[in-house]
């Protein structure tokens, strides 16, 4: 089976030895034969997004990473493996921030929390 139409050339090499019998001077034949090696599919980061969308949906940055999840996961079942590259890779993206700014939140949330207990008459 020849992927993609793909058929093995013939290729003389001059004054080589291929371990067959025969004379030293005269030509051999090799063939060279390509190989597809499958990559892992994209990720989609479905679960951090709905995490980002129920917990930390800052600004909707966890509901456009969560829509960008979904249509990650739509490419990649149609079959589109760079578009579903990079929608993943704009719901990562998403994630992150998400994430970050959710945590700033709530360590702002403790600090200043901390600072009107001590600073109470």
């Amino acid at each position: 089976m020849n992927p993609a139409g793909y058929t093995p050339e013939a290729v003389p090499l001059q004054g080589g030895y291929d371990g067959r019998p025969g004379q030293p001077g005269e030509q051999s034949v090799v063939q060279h034969t390509t190989v597809n090696v499958t990559t892992e599919p994209p990720k989609d980061d479905i679960i951090w997004s709905l995490y980002s969308f129920v917990y930390s949906n800052y600004c909707c940055l966890g509901l456009a990473a969560l829509i960008f999840s979904i249509k990650a996961r739509d490419r990649k079942v149609v079959g589109d493996l760079e578009g579903a590259r990079h929608y993943g890779s704009t719901a990562r993206c998403l994630n992150i921030w998400a994430t970050a700014l959710g945590c700033a939140l709530v360590v702002m949330i403790i600090i200043l929390f901390i600072v009107q207990t001590v600073f109470a008459y």
